[in-house]
C-alpha cells in the first residue's frame, strides 16, 4: 500500500474520531445548556411548621369554635419507609413530576403529603355551645362557651391530618444555572441550580379525628384548596441525577373538613405552614 495511502487512511480515521468525540461534546453542552423538553421526577421528605389556627366544629346539637388552636407535624426522621414501597404513605414524603416548556421555565405535578396532629390536653379558648342528649358520652361537655378558657382533652377531641394533610397541587417554576458564580465549568459533572416556584391545589386529607366521644372517623375527603411559594437550590450530577433542597411557604384552607361517620358533622379552618423539604431525583429526555 502506498504512503499517501496510509496517509489518506489515518486522516480519514482521525477526522472520524474527532467527529465522533466532538459531536459527544457538543451533545454533552446542550444536555446542561437547554432545559427545553426535558422531564424530572424528584421523590423526598419534608419537616413542617403551622400557624395557630380557629377550628370550626359543627353538628347536630352543636357549634363550637376551639381559637388559636396549635399543631405539631410527625416526623420520622431518615427511615426506610421513604424508599419502602409498601409504606411509602407513612412518613411525611414530597413526589414531583415535571416538564420544562422552555429553558427557564418548567411546570409540574406534585403531592406534599404533610402531617398536622393538633396539641391536646391544653386550655383552649372555646366560643359555642354543645348541647348533646344526655345517652351520649359528649354530653358531659354540654354547656354554652363563651370565649372561656376550657381544658381539651384527648376524651374531649382528638383531630389530626396524619395520612395526611395531602396538598395535590399544580406548579409553574422559574430554572437559573448559577455554576458561573462558584467558578464550576464542567456542568456535566456538578451543576448548581436556583428555583423558584409559584403552585396551586386542592387539599385531600385522611383526617384521623375522635370528637365528644363519637365513632372514630379516618377516611379521604377533598376538604379546600390551598396555595404556595417555594424557593430552593439543586444539585445536579453528572447531567441527570439532583438534591433539592426547597423552601416552601403556603396557605391552606379547609372548609368541609369530615370529623364523624355522620356527614353533617364538619369542620373548618384555615392557617399558613412552612416546609423544609429534601428530595433526590433525575431529569432525562424521551
Amino acid at each position: 500500500m502506498q504512503p499517501t495511502t496510509y496517509k489518506s487512511i489515518l486522516g480519514l480515521t482521525i477526522f472520524i474520531f474527532s467527529s465522533i468525540l466532538f459531536a459527544q461534546e457538543t451533545d454533552t453542552k446542550k444536555f446542561t445548556a437547554s432545559n427545553k423538553g426535558k422531564f424530572y421526577a424528584s421523590w423526598g421528605g419534608n419537616r413542617a411548621s403551622f400557624s395557630q389556627s380557629d377550628i370550626h366544629f359543627t353538628g347536630e346539637n352543636y357549634d363550637f369554635t376551639i381559637k388559636n388552636a396549635t399543631a405539631d407535624d410527625k416526623g420520622k426522621g431518615w427511615h426506610i419507609d421513604y424508599i419502602n414501597p409498601t409504606r411509602l404513605t407513612i412518613p411525611q414524603t414530597n413526589a414531583k413530576l415535571g416538564y420544562f416548556i422552555s429553558d427557564k421555565y418548567s411546570v409540574a405535578l406534585g403531592l406534599d403529603h404533610m402531617k398536622y396532629v393538633m396539641t391536646r390536653n391544653k386550655y383552649r379558648a372555646v366560643e359555642g355551645y354543645i348541647n348533646l342528649p344526655d345517652q351520649e358520652p359528649g354530653s358531659i361537655y354540654n354547656k354554652t362557651y363563651r370565649n372561656q378558657y376550657t381544658f381539651v382533652s384527648e376524651d374531649f377531641l382528638k383531630f389530626e391530618h396524619t395520612d395526611g394533610l395531602n396538598y395535590i397541587h399544580a406548579e409553574i417554576s422559574r430554572h437559573d444555572d448559577i455554576s458561573s458564580l462558584f467558578k464550576i465549568k464542567n456542568t456535566d459533572i456538578f451543576q448548581i441550580n436556583i428555583s423558584e416556584g409559584i403552585s396551586g391545589g386542592i387539599l385531600l386529607p385522611r383526617t384521623n379525628s375522635t370528637l365528644l366521644g363519637k365513632e372514630r372517623y379516618d377516611q379521604f375527603h377533598l376538604s379546600g384548596y390551598g396555595m404556595s411559594l417555594r424557593a430552593g437550590l439543586d444539585f445536579t450530577f453528572f447531567k441527570h441525577f439532583f438534591i433539592q433542597l426547597d423552601l416552601k411557604g403556603g396557605y391552606i384552607n379547609m372548609n368541609d373538613i369530615r370529623t364523624t361517620n355522620n356527614s353533617t358533622d364538619k369542620a373548618s379552618q384555615h392557617f399558613m405552614y412552612l416546609q423544609r423539604v429534601v428530595a433526590f431525583g433525575g431529569k432525562f429526555r424521551l
